[in-house]
C-alpha cells in the first residue's frame, strides 16, 4: 500500500525534490546555530574578539533570512504539492466509480462514498505533504544533534540519546491501536454522512409524515457511535501523547542534571553546557515532529486504506474480443435466463423469450416477479448466472457496454435530473448535440413549449433532482433525452405510472412516438397503456406464466385478465 501511496508524487516530483531539499537546508540552518552561540560564549567574548562575534551573529541573520524563503516554499508550495496529490487521487477515485456494476452501489451508501472522497483524501493530502518533510527533518536533526553533541561532549551525548529507545518502544506500541481506532473513527464519519445525506434528500418525505424525530433519531444513533469511536481514538491519542510528553519531559531534567553534574566535575565548560541546552531544544522539536507524524501517519493512512478499497472494487470488464455494436436491428432474445441478487433467491429462473425488431412488448404482473430486473439485464447494469441474452443473433457479451448502452434508450418512473438547467439535462442523451437537435427532442416529447414560457427557457435551472419541476415536467425531459439519443432499442420501466391521467395521458402520446420503429420492451402497472402492445408477458415469482395479445388474454381469462379487470373495477 504504501508503494501504491508514493506512485502518487510521480506528477508532483519535481516539487517534492524541491521540498525535501529547503527541508534538508532548514534542518542544517537550526544546527548551525547552537555552535555559534558555543563559539560565542567560549571564544569571542572572552577573547574579545568583537569582529568575529559580529560576523558571525550577521551569519546567523542571514541563515534566518535564508529559513524565511525556505519555510515559504515549504508552507505554500508543500501544500499545493498536496492539493495536487489529492486532487489525483479523488480524479482517480471518481472515474473508478463510473466504471463499477450496479451491484457495487447496491452495497455502498452514497455519503460513505462522499466521506472517502472528501474527508478521508483531505487527510491523505496534510500526509502526502506533512508526512515525509517531518520525517526527514526530524532523522537530519536527530542525526545532526548527536553528531554535533557528539564532538561537544561524547559520554554526554550518549546519556541524552538514551531515552531514544524508549520513545520508539512506545509510537511501536500504540501504533497498531491508533491505526485500528482511526480507521473505525473513518467508518463512523461515512455513516454520519450517509444518515445526512439521506435525511436531506429526503426531507420533503420526512415533512410530509411528520417524521422529524425519527430522522433526528437515526441521527443521533450514528452520531453516538462517532463520538464512541472519536473517544478511543482520542483515548490511545492521549495515552501516545502524555507517554511521549513524559519522556521529553524527563529529557529535559536529564540533561540539566547531567550537563550540571559534567560542568561541576570540570568535564564540560560554560559554553558547552549552553550548546548542550540549545542543541536539546533542537532535539526536542524532531522527537515533536516524530510525534505528530506518527498520528498524521495513522490519520492519512486510513483513510488512504479506505480509498484503496474503492479503488480495489472490481469494475466492469467487457469480455476478452468484444466489439462495437453496430446497424442495430433489434432483434432480442432472452435463453434460459437465470438471475438472483447475491445469496438470495432467485428472482428470475430460466426465462426465455424472443422479441421482433420494430415490436413493442409489454411485461406485466405482481411485484417481485422480475420485471425491472429483466430491464437492467439487457444493457448489463447486472450480470446473468446463466443463460444468454442475444441481440440481433449475438451475445451481448460479445459487444461491449458503451456501444450496448449507446443502443438503449430507458425511461423509468422514477427520473433523475442533474442539478443544473433543462438543457444540461436534456444534453444527457447526446452531448455534442446541437440547440435545434435539442429543441427538436422537446418538441418530440411534448415539453418545448412550457419550457419556452419559463422566464429562462432551457437555461431555467432545476434544482437538486429536478426539484423546481412537476412530475411529468420531469418524466418529459427524461423522454426528449432518449428522442436526442434516438437508440434503435427503448426501455419503459414503468414510466407513467407515477402521474395523474391527464399527464399520463400527454406522456402516452409522446411515448409512442418514441417507440414508433423501435424494439420497445415496457413494464408497465396501467395496464390500458399496454392494449397495443405487440405481444404481452405476464411474469411473476414463477415465471412466465401468459403470453398474447391484449384480445386472447382477456379471452384466456387468466391472470392477465383478472389484474384487467381489477384495475377496470377500480377505475369504475
Amino acid at each position: 500500500m504504501v508503494k501504491r501511496f508514493i506512485s502518487y508524487y510521480k506528477p508532483v516530483k519535481k516539487i517534492f525534490i524541491i521540498d525535501m531539499v529547503c527541508a534538508f537546508v532548514m534542518a542544517v540552518c537550526d544546527l548551525f546555530y547552537p555552535m555559534i552561540t558555543r563559539n560565542i560564549i567560549n571564544i569571542y567574548v572572552p577573547n574579545q574578539q568583537f569582529n568575529l562575534m559580529v560576523t558571525w551573529l550577521v551569519a546567523l541573520g542571514l541563515i534566518y533570512l535564508l529559513k524565511v524563503g525556505l519555510n515559504y516554499y515549504i508552507t505554500y508550495y508543500g501544500h499545493i504539492m498536496g492539493v495536487i496529490m489529492q486532487a489525483n487521487m479523488r480524479k482517480d477515485i471518481f472515474e473508478h466509480l463510473q466504471d463499477l456494476p450496479f451491484v457495487f452501489f447496491d452495497e455502498n451508501k452514497t455519503g460513505s462514498l462522499t466521506s472517502r472522497i472528501i474527508n478521508d483524501l483531505m487527510e491523505v493530502s496534510e500526509l502526502a505533504h506533512h508526512g515525509p518533510e517531518d520525517l526527514f527533518i526530524s532523522l537530519i536533526m536527530l542525526v545532526g544533534s548527536f553528531v554535533m553533541l557528539s564532538t561537544i561532549n561524547f559520554p554526554l551525548a550518549l546519556i541524552v540519546f538514551s531515552v531514544v529507545p524508549f520513545l520508539i518502544l512506545i509510537v511501536m506500541k500504540l501504533r497498531i491501536r491508533m491505526s485500528d481506532t482511526f480507521l473505525e473513527t473513518r467508518e463512523t464519519i461515512g455513516e454520519v454522512n450517509a444518515t445526512i445525506e439521506n435525511s436531506i434528500s429526503g426531507i420533503r418525505v420526512s415533512k410530509a409524515f411528520s417524521n422529524k424525530q425519527n430522522e433526528i433519531d437515526k441521527f443521533e444513533n450514528n452520531n453516538h457511535k462517532f463520538q464512541t469511536a472519536r473517544k478511543k481514538a482520542y483515548k490511545v491519542m492521549a495515552e501516545f501523547h502524555v507517554s511521549s510528553s513524559f519522556v521529553i519531559d524527563f529529557l529535559n531534567i536529564l540533561v540539566l542534571s547531567a550537563g550540571g553534574i559534567f560542568f561541576f566535575k570540570g568535564w564540560i565548560n560554560f559554553g558547552d553546557f549552553a550548546a548542550f541546552i540549545l542543541y536539546i531544544s533542537n532535539f526536542l522539536n524532531p522527537i515533536r515532529k516524530l510525534i505528530n507524524f506518527v498520528e498524521q501517519y495513522q490519520s492519512g493512512i486510513s483513510g488512504f486504506k479506505r480509498f484503496t478499497e474503492v479503488m480495489d472494487a472490481e469494475i466492469e470488464k467487457d469480455e476478452p474480443g468484444a466489439a462495437d455494436i453496430e446497424k442495430v436491428i433489434g432483434d432480442i432474445q432472452f435463453n434460459d435466463v437465470t438471475f438472483s441478487y447475491g445469496d438470495d433467491k432467485e428472482i428470475l429462473k430460466d426465462i426465455s423469450f424472443k422479441i421482433d425488431a420494430g415490436k413493442t412488448v409489454a411485461f406485466v404482473g405482481p411485484s417481485g416477479g422480475g420485471k425491472t430486473t429483466l430491464c437492467h439485464l439487457i444493457p448489463r447494469f447486472y450480470e446473468t448466472e446463466e443463460g444468454t441474452i442475444s441481440i440481433d443473433n449475438k451475445d451481448i457479451k460479445d459487444f461491449t457496454r458503451k456501444s450496448l448502452r449507446k443502443s438503449i434508450g430507458i425511461v423509468q418512473q422514477d427520473v433523475f435530473l442533474f442539478t443544473g438547467t433543462i438543457y444540461d439535462n436534456i444534453l444527457c442523451g447526446k452531448l455534442d448535440a446541437t440547440d435545434e437537435e435539442i429543441q427538436h427532442a422537446a418538441k418530440m416529447a411534448n415539453i418545448h413549449d412550457f419550457i419556452m414560457d419559463l422566464p429562462d427557457g432551457y437555461n431555467t435551472y432545476v434544482g437538486e433532482r429536478g426539484v423546481k419541476l412537476s412530475g411529468g415536467q420531469k418524466q418529459r425531459i427524461s423522454i426528449a433525452r432518449v428522442f436526442l439519443k434516438n437508440p434503435p432499442i427503448l426501455i419503459l420501466d414503468e414510466a407513467t405510472s407515477a402521474l395523474d391521467n391527464a399527464t399520463e395521458l400527454l406522456i402516452q402520446n409522446s411515448l409512442e412516438e418514441l417507440s414508433k420503429g423501435r424494439t420497445t420492451v415496457v413494464v408497465a402497472h396501467r395496464l390500458s397503456t399496454i392494449k397495443n402492445a405487440d405481444e404481452i408477458i405476464v411474469l411473476t415469482d414463477k415465471g412466465i406464466q401468459e403470453k398474447g395479445r391484449h384480445e386472447d388474454l382477456i379471452k384466456a381469462e387468466g391472470i392477465y385478465a383478472e389484474l384487467y379487470n381489477s384495475q377496470f373495477k377500480n377505475l369504475a
